[in-house]
């Protein structure tokens, strides 16, 4: 069974107050949009599809050819926005990921989930629910009697009952692919003019169709960036996440809190990082190395057994077994 995903990043970001999209704003040194391209590629396997508007040229320099690019305008909502990918992918595949550029923590392993939900399901969409925890301002999934999704209510006109309802909407979906071209044509306009993804919901519904949720506890993965102070929670997030996974692999580090480890970053085992510890870029460090404190490493190849304390080094190759600093600048080409 085929898989597409298609990665939404066409919005503007007003509420970031900046004159660059928001989604190329930085977790970690890589625009958000980075994050959202690699899970969804790891999770269905293919180039994503990415839907570009706002500073569209912007997008396209900074993700190169990770990506399928096609553009969204006018900017008339997300149903509006997967349907301008209908002529790319229609008939190519069996199922459609549709997730969001400005959501960096949502992991390739929930993304996998919701497809592997999907896969087993006879109805026309998965879609992924969270419970509990702060409600971001997602909508809520309202349920019938049985238990079955029957709508969504977004929290701008939910009732103060409806409000109380756990189960949220990030509006991370899995369809089959022939069953959605169809329907996107069947969603209508909001008075503001624009068209919602999430209508697919009640298309499904009145035609006696199934909707699944694959479920997941709130968490910070669900974090979605709107404004600056949602970016430096993510940044949070991510850091630990990156700094946990690496002291798992065999890495010691004196101060997490202090220690900065971008995503493209390899260590060997047994090294340890002392506190205030940068590691940016495809910087590479050997096994068994120290460094710091107080160091800024940049695309810098270290090898086995160095040691290195307040410096910076950019652009360089250390042969195993050196000693650096304290206070030295090495930079290469």
């Amino acid at each position: 069974m085929t898989i597409q995903s298609i990665v939404l990043a066409a919005g503007q970001g007003t509420r970031m107050r900046s004159k660059y999209a928001k989604v190329l704003h930085q977790i970690l040194g890589k625009p958000i949009v980075w994050y959202a391209v690699a899970a969804a590629r790891e999770a269905s396997g293919s180039k994503p599809i990415l839907v570009v508007g706002h500073q569209a040229d912007d997008v396209r320099q900074a993700m190169g050819d990770l990506v399928t690019y096609v553009v969204q305008e006018p900017q008339l909502g997300t149903g509006h926005a997967v349907l301008q990918t209908r002529s790319e992918l229609r008939g190519g595949t069996d199922l459609i990921l549709v997730t969001y550029a400005d959501m960096p923590l949502l992991t390739s392993q929930s993304l996998r989930g919701i497809i592997e939900a999907q896969q087993s399901h006879t109805g026309p969409m998965t879609m992924l629910t969270i419970v509990g925890g702060d409600s971001r301002g997602f909508g809520r999934v309202v349920r019938d009697d049985m238990h079955n999704i029957r709508e969504i209510i977004e929290e701008a006109h939910a009732t103060p009952e409806q409000r109380a309802i756990k189960e949220l909407n990030p509006s991370i979906f899995c369809f089959q692919a022939g069953w959605l071209w169809e329907t996107l044509d069947q969603i209508h306009p909001s008075p503001k003019g624009e068209y919602y993804l999430t209508d697919t919901i009640g298309i499904a519904t009145s035609q006696g169709l199934h909707v699944q949720a694959f479920t997941i506890d709130n968490n910070p993965e669900m974090i979605g960036i709107n404004t600056r102070i949602h970016l430096a929670e993510a940044e949070t997030a991510m850091r630990q996440r990156i700094n946990e996974h690496w002291l798992l692999a065999g890495v010691t580090m004196l101060d997490p809190n202090t220690t900065y480890i971008e995503p493209e970053v390899t260590i060997g085992t047994d090294t340890i990082l002392e506190s205030n510890t940068v590691l940016r870029g495809k910087t590479s460090i050997g096994k068994e190395c120290n460094l710091g404190p107080n160091i800024i490493l940049l695309n810098a190849q270290v090898g086995d057994r160095c040691k290195v304390i307040a410096s910076m080094l950019e652009n360089v190759t250390i042969p195993e077994g050196s000693k650096i600093g304290p206070f030295q600048h090495h930079k290469g080409r």
